[in-house]
């Protein structure tokens, strides 16, 4: 199974990194380290280990373990790792998510107030691009005359074609993340001279046309989806990953794209992946046999040790008098993260999806940001199996972070054809519809196709994706993230919450890449 042979090769990886990327993000600096092409890639296993280190940088935050020569500076490195940046981004200003912490930093998150100098949103404009970084170097290093220099077999050869496709989808995805939170940032690829002057700022529009660009072409080329190759960039990933790109091409060209978005997804749709009839198991510590994940970010507790994804997530999830870690497969509660009342509102009685809500002891108003009584913990995501087996580490969990699965495709499915993006409006609602069974363990709880309208389907996504991280996303979507139209706790730095300047759909650029890069320019009202 490629989650296990991933896990092994990224054991093999790290001595490549420093071929792989940059200290930091500055990718104009030539990488130094002892570690050279020439003594390398002296084993075909090499180019796979390499692979799994561009994988990896998804899932880890550095070069030993969980602490100790992390990839990103001028932060706690638990803090730094990709999939917990990404997710504090896309959930803590939303009205769905608040973590009670005071690292500096990160009340501003929960309140729509950061500004340039933020050190997570530093921290993930980096992450970005020391993956796009180590995927290009990747690409540099597995050219064909560079493969042609080293003798590599053609057997070899063709098996390193749907590696470097698969390179190729982790930087879209990355550049996808950096369109989404930052819009306009340099576009560098393998061509990019290597130690040369700072690149120039690219558009919106550019990031998206590369991505597209990119997909299109390699989509036919990545791995078919079976779950020996899970945790791989299948087709059915390239075509979830289009399908984003293409239901927020709105927001990132001001061209909405509902036709695309609904052509892609009902690729993924057609793809082997089926609703898992276990609905918790998505968010399990063997979530790896869920058939209906599409792309996940493996976490292992044994072998990708880390203090960020969903070790920071189910820890800082559980917390309170009523909530024992042992029943999460966890040793220790870290006492943060909650929800802010407009998310808990919107679940009704007998919604298994509640199931996991911890009620006792707790108010559903957030009077105080800081105090854990504050807000009802979501302990949606777990270290234990779906057999109720303990995951292998109580400290770093062995569940992977669900960044697309089918269900949030059903969704989607539904929201492109309602915008107005053809297909079939039956179809969107049995797709609906098929979620709510599941979550109801009935019909009773089925919608009508008038109910099925943009709200609704707004709120079915907080619902059914509750911290999955996808709600900025969709709020900015949705025009409802700043402005007064919508407003909940905390929004804007109230308790009742206020509005915020549209500005802050964007996040800023960081303050010291604009010093170090003088071709940048800041998003404005930053």
């Amino acid at each position: 199974m490629m989650n296990r042979r991933m896990r092994r090769a990224i054991a093999g990886t790290l001595a490549l990194t420093a071929l792989g990327a940059t200290a930091c993000t500055d990718t104009t600096v030539e990488p130094k380290s002892a570690v050279t092409e020439a003594n390398a890639f002296t084993s075909p296993l090499a180019y796979q280990q390499f692979l799994a280190r561009v994988y990896s940088g998804l899932a880890i935050s550095g070069q030993q373990g969980p602490a100790g020569r992390g990839d990103i500076q001028g932060i706690d490195e638990g803090f730094s790792q990709y999939v917990r940046l990404l997710w504090s981004a896309q959930q803590l200003p939303s009205d769905e998510t608040v973590l009670g912490w005071g690292d500096v930093g990160l009340p501003e998150l929960n309140t729509q107030l950061w500004g340039s100098a933020n050190p997570f949103l530093v921290a993930l404009y980096y992450r970005v691009f020391f993956q796009v970084s180590m995927a290009n170097e990747f690409l540099r290093q597995t050219a064909d005359a560079r493969l042609a220099e080293r003798g590599v077999a053609a057997g070899l050869q063709a098996e390193i074609q749907t590696y470097r496709a698969e390179a190729r989808f982790l930087r879209a995805l990355s550049y996808y993340h950096g369109m989404d939170l930052f819009g306009s940032i340099p576009l560098v690829d393998e061509t990019f001279p290597v130690g040369s002057t700072p690149p120039q700022q690219a558009t919106r529009q550019q990031i998206y046309d590369f991505v597209v660009s990119e997909l299109t072409a390699i989509i036919p080329n990545l791995p078919a989806s079976t779950p020996q190759n899970y945790g791989r960039a299948t087709r059915a990933a390239g075509q979830m990953l289009l399908a984003k790109v293409y239901l927020n091409a709105q927001v990132y060209t001001g061209t909405p794209r509902w036709s695309e978005a609904r052509q892609a997804v009902e690729q993924v749709i057609a793809s082997p992946h089926t609703l898992d009839p276990n609905p918790r198991r998505p968010f399990m510590a063997d979530n790896h046999t869920s058939p209906e994940i599409i792309f996940p970010v493996i976490q292992d507790g044994v072998r990708t040790r880390t203090w960020g994804g969903m070790t920071f997530i189910i820890h800082a999830s559980c917390g309170g008098n009523q909530m024992q870690d042992s029943n999460f497969g966890i040793s220790g509660c870290w006492w943060g993260l909650r929800m802010k009342p407009q998310a808990f509102s919107r679940f009704s009685a007998g919604d298994g999806r509640a199931a996991t809500f911890f009620t006792s002891g707790q108010t559903v108003a957030v009077a105080s940001i800081g105090d854990w009584f504050a807000g009802i913990p979501a302990a949606k995501f777990s270290n234990r199996t779906s057999g109720g087996a303990a995951g292998s580490d109580p400290t770093h969990v062995d569940t992977d972070f669900p960044m697309f699965r089918l269900a949030d495709a059903y969704l989607m499915y539904a929201e492109a054809v309602v915008r107005g993006g053809g297909g079939n409006p039956a179809l969107a609602l049995q797709y609906v519809n098929a979620l709510r069974e599941r979550a109801f363990g009935n019909n009773a709880n089925n919608i009508t196709a008038p109910q099925l309208t943009l709200d609704f389907i707004l709120d079915e996504r907080s619902r059914e994706l509750l911290w999955e991280g996808h709600r900025r996303q969709d709020l900015v979507r949705f025009g409802l993230f700043t402005g007064g139209t919508y407003l909940w706790s905390w929004k804007g730095g109230t308790q009742a919450g206020v509005a915020t300047a549209a500005f802050r759909n964007l996040y800023p650029l960081p303050a010291s890449e604009l010093v170090a890069n003088p071709n940048l320019t800041q998003n404005p009202g930053y």
